[in-house]
């Protein structure tokens, strides 16, 4: 979690869509005992922060802008406001959802055009300049409205480091990629079961597993993890929700806990969190309660608490986590309208 040096404050960053009314990129302090937040600045110079990410000792912080034209920021966040480094960057790419750091870059996953952007960085964390290369992907899916082309969704780093993994709802898979002159490049690309449009993939802690949900079935994919051949194996798939929803569920964030014993995913049609335990065999659903708001974006957690950014409702509610059961318990809620994303380390 990000920590100034001041009385050993921590702080948690939120996203939002400034184009239906958010208030931008909002920093909130997080009590310590109860996870509680109280919300401190906001800054609304870039467009639509709806993603965010954290470098390694929290002294920067980088945002997509979601936006038709694509953007990427970024901001020295040591004190209560952030502070740009620079001008935005445009990153070549249509309304990118997400971004990573991996190998010296900015990476961002380009929603609208399918591809992913590389942004190198300097020795202090500001953006280095334009793109030094953008991959575009390929390929389509069986889903009529979503999966006409490529659509790239989420890119991150794996536990190694040594690979950078990008998921892809419109084309049902997800390719692992490494930096070539700056340039992302697959090394490999890996097929999930046709229709089921991935959109997050979260790492065990223990670095043998991964979990893939997917927006466009109420699932989470149950995959094995190679880091040392950058190979990704679909094992098995399991159902969020307790039964079928009356309509499309759109599945969202997903949550591995740090002792790698529960996934938690967020699904915003049925406005719920589902809890999952790690079995030896895969997952099972054990439990889903009321995510305390509408349309819950993204999930986060941290220190036994979970946090989820409700779009629609403009609010990020918190929840403590039960160590047996793995079940959250809704503790509070911040307004923020049209919520999108909360970071917190």
């Amino acid at each position: 979690m990000a920590q100034d040096g001041r009385a050993g404050r921590r702080r948690a960053f939120i996203g939002s869509f400034t184009a239906a009314g958010g208030p931008g990129l909002v920093t909130a302090e997080v009590a310590r005992d109860t996870g509680a937040l109280t919300l401190v600045s906001a800054v609304q110079d870039l467009p639509d922060p709806s993603y965010l990410a954290l470098s390694p000792d929290g002294r920067t912080l980088y945002a997509v802008s979601e936006t038709a034209e694509g953007a990427v920021a970024a901001y020295r966040v040591t004190g209560d406001r952030p502070e740009p480094l620079g001008a935005p960057v445009p990153v070549n790419g249509s309304s990118p959802t997400h971004l990573g750091l991996y190998a010296g870059h900015v990476l961002t996953a380009n929603y609208g055009c399918g591809s992913v952007t590389a942004v190198p960085l300097r020795p202090d964390g500001a953006l280095a300049g334009a793109p030094s290369g953008r991959l575009q992907h390929t390929g389509c899916g069986p889903h009529d409205r979503r999966q006409r082309g490529p659509h790239a969704h989420q890119v991150q780093p794996d536990p190694s480091g040594r690979w950078a993994v990008s998921v892809d709802l419109g084309t049902d898979s997800v390719r692992v990629c490494t930096l070539a002159d700056g340039t992302p490049a697959v090394h490999r690309e890996f097929a999930l079961r046709p229709g089921s449009g991935p959109r997050h993939l979260a790492f065990h802690p223990g670095g043998e597993h991964a979990y893939v949900v997917n927006e466009l079935t109420p699932t989470v994919t149950v995959c094995r993890w190679d880091a040392a051949g950058g190979s990704l194996k679909p094992l098995t798939e399991i159902p969020v929700l307790p039964g079928a929803p009356a309509g499309d569920a759109y599945p969202s964030g997903i949550v591995v806990s740090p002792d790698g014993r529960f996934v938690w995913t967020a699904t915003r049609g049925e406005d719920v969190l589902s809890v999952l335990r790690v079995q030896e065999d895969g997952l099972r659903l054990i439990a889903t309660v009321p995510c305390g708001g509408h349309w819950p974006r993204a999930l986060a957690g941290h220190n036994g608490f979970l946090y989820a950014a409700n779009e629609r409702s403009g609010d990020v509610t918190w929840f403590a986590v039960d160590d047996v059961t793995g079940i959250p318990r809704y503790d509070g809620s911040v307004r923020v309208a049209a919520a999108s994303c909360v970071v917190l380390g």
